[in-house]
């Protein structure tokens, strides 16, 4: 069982992940990876020396072919239980919640096959017990 928390700020030493909720037009926005079958929110792992903004938009950019967009943090979020990340049911991994209003576009040259842009929100997620309700706070704090 996963468990999904959400923090209005953490140690910065402690976020190892950004995720981008990210639309484009009014239309949300969701990759492919190549080696997967569903779809996901942009995001990835923070590299070292990068702040974890640094990681956002290189995730983004990397995800997407976003190379003009609007960013802002929403909130930092963890999530305990055994994950890809984390074969510990005990563990906890922290990451940081982006929005972005994307402008443009490039071609991806990344590992993701391909993005989408939808008026609705997809129902064959990635990580269904992860990325919908990382959606529903950003919704709750209103940037989205």
């Amino acid at each position: 069982m996963l468990e999904v928390k959400f923090y209005d700020n953490a140690d910065d030493n402690l976020l190892k992940f950004a995720v981008i909720i990210s639309k484009s037009n009014g239309k949300w926005v969701f990759c492919k990876h190549k080696e997967r079958q569903a779809y996901e929110i942009p995001g990835g792992h923070r590299e070292k020396g990068e702040s974890i903004l640094e990681a956002a938009k290189r995730e983004l950019k990397e995800e997407s072919g976003a190379v003009d967009f609007t960013i802002k943090p929403v909130c930092a979020y963890s999530v305990k239980g055994k994950t890809r990340v984390s074969e510990n049911a005990d563990d906890e991994t922290f990451g940081m919640l982006y929005v972005a209003d994307i402008h443009s576009f490039e071609e991806i040259r990344s590992e993701i096959e391909k993005i989408i842009l939808t008026d609705e929100l997809i129902d064959n997620w990635t990580y269904p017990l992860i990325q919908p309700k990382l959606i529903q706070e950003a919704q709750k704090r209103g940037f989205v």
